[in-house]
């Protein structure tokens, strides 16, 4: 997944890494041209669950989606809440509409670009939940501002969660962790973590999938997974 410009978490900046890898297969590029027009998230204005969807369901943002496997399945495990993804790699969106085709999901809006610049249009506490699972850890430390969980990003994702809402997050990579973790506590006041031991962040949660991308880090890399779930207080 791809990582975004830091720096204030108003202003935009532009995407790093590749857009895009192997080419699209016939039904996948059919896809990008027809069903992702649809269900696209608006290019201007406020982005909210009326407009997305015509009512006031609960909305869930994912940064960063990869293949969509997690928005998928969360979209179809709570079909009356409305999902929104982004993801800049033109691959990754192919994928998910893949699963929205095929799953049938009514209640998910990609938009394929930078996160940061549709999360900034949603009205502050207007998300149930925001998920930032597997993101690019850019392990150098002279690419440590380009990572999502800076300053920045977390002081919008506090402001764009509803109270009591949730963020949630995953890492497979240790220098990510200790970054995280060191940025996390400088935002204990906008974010609870909700632990009760090892056990908290060593295994998935309930409702948390296990994707390829996960899986592929266990047996084929050996990584330790860690999961971590914050209460937007």
């Amino acid at each position: 997944m791809s990582a975004f410009k830091q720096g204030d978490p108003t202003t935009l900046g532009r995407l790093y890494g590749r857009s895009q890898g192997k080419p699209l297969r016939a039904r996948q590029q059919g896809l990008i041209d027809n069903l992702l027009p649809q269900i696209a998230v608006p290019a201007e204005g406020p982005v909210t669950s009326e407009r997305l969807f015509g009512d006031s369901r609960p909305l869930h943002f994912e940064i960063g989606f990869g293949g969509g496997e997690h928005l998928a399945y969360r979209a179809d495990l709570l079909p009356d809440h409305g999902f929104i993804g982004a993801e800049p790699f033109v691959n990754g969106v192919a994928q998910a509409l893949t699963h929205i085709e095929e799953q049938r999901l009514a209640n998910v809006r990609l938009h394929m670009g930078d996160a940061l610049e549709v999360l900034a249009r949603v009205p502050d506490g207007a998300l149930a939940m925001i998920y930032l699972l597997h993101p690019d850890p850019w392990p150098k430390a002279k690419h440590a501002k380009r990572r999502m969980m800076n300053d920045g990003p977390l002081q919008m994702f506090a402001r764009k969660l509803k109270p009591g809402g949730e963020f949630r997050f995953g890492t497979d990579h240790p220098v990510y962790l200790r970054h995280a973790l060191m940025v996390m506590q400088r935002h204990t006041g906008s974010f609870e973590w909700l632990v009760e031991g090892r056990s908290s962040w060593e295994n998935r949660p309930s409702g948390w999938p296990e994707t390829r991308y996960e899986t592929k880090a266990r047996t084929v890399y050996g990584h330790e997974v860690w999961y971590f779930r914050y209460r937007r207080c």
